[in-house]
């Protein structure tokens, strides 16, 4: 059987009066990410994890900052297309682990709303997502608020 994992990792940085968009979900916040699209630094880790374990480039290759199409863009697009390339290859999903680094808010009551949404678009059961959470202790730029952090890997098996 033919396997690949890819490995994504981003960071943004966070500002008021800025909406936070984490896994596909709007979430209340006194901080907010900042970005070209809708700066949603889970779905973009998946995105990259994805083509990464194809060899496909990455995020800012196929969904470019300089293109104004791209302005705001509800990041559940960009995976969905970044899913679609996968899947046109022949690729299904084994699995999507991933962790998101933020001191605040606290995100386990949103955590099964985000798997719920990244398994819909990748047409993988729940149970194949993982999203996990962690602050980082106060410490860097993620423990002082300044910005967030994600890390995702996939396992894609040919289909």
């Amino acid at each position: 059987m033919d396997i690949r994992i890819g490995y994504g990792y981003d960071v943004h940085r966070l500002e008021a009066g800025e909406e936070l968009w984490l896994g596909g979900l709007l979430l209340p916040s006194e901080l907010g990410a900042v970005g070209h699209s809708d700066a949603d630094v889970l779905l973009h880790v998946i995105c990259d994890a994805l083509l990464g374990a194809l060899a496909l480039g990455d995020i800012g290759q196929h969904f470019p900052d300089t293109n104004s199409q791209y302005k705001g863009i509800d990041s559940k697009k960009l995976l969905k297309a970044t899913w679609n390339l996968v899947k046109s290859k022949g690729w299904e999903v084994g699995n999507v682990d991933s962790t998101v680094c933020l001191q605040s808010p606290k995100l386990a009551p949103h955590i099964n709303s985000m798997r719920e949404c990244i398994a819909g678009i990748l047409g993988a059961d729940i149970d194949q997502v993982s999203v996990k959470a962690t602050t980082t202790e106060k410490l860097g730029f993620v423990g002082t608020s300044e910005g967030i952090s994600a890390h995702a890997v996939v396992f894609l098996k040919k289909g």
